[in-house]
């Protein structure tokens, strides 16, 4: 089965539209209406251009003021940003961990201190 492709048609349709609008525009009678709805359809188009840049601008500017402010002296950035928080961390983990040191105690057996003639049995190891 032979399957012709739309390439055909779709120029046929362009071209077709293409000559509808230049037919369009070379008539001289209603140029006159046509260019001044043009002028307002530009304007338009143009406003809403406008305000759409000035609200992206506006955005941006905001964006850049804020991550200008965070950079500054913030102390949470500023303690993310500097290793002082490892060294807080380290000297915390050190001064824990001398702490359980001092919490540590020896007991000691009275018995086995006084009488060191005597055997301490020993548990055996299998």
């Amino acid at each position: 089965m032979l399957v012709l492709s739309n390439d055909t048609a779709l120029n046929s349709l362009l071209s077709k539209l293409l000559q509808d609008h230049l037919e369009h525009t070379n008539s001289s009678a209603p140029s006159q209406v046509r260019s001044a709805s043009s002028d307002l359809e530009i304007i338009y188009v143009l406003l809403m251009i406008g305000l759409f840049g000035f609200f992206t601008v506006g955005v941006m500017l905001t964006n850049i003021r804020a991550r200008k402010r965070e950079d500054s002296q913030d102390p949470y950035t500023t303690y993310i940003a500097t290793d002082i928080w490892r060294k807080k961390d380290r000297e915390y983990f050190q001064a824990k961990l001398i702490e359980n040191y001092k919490l540590c105690c020896v007991f000691e057996n009275q018995v086995a201190v006084e009488q060191p003639s005597m055997q301490i049995p020993e548990a055996k190891s299998s």
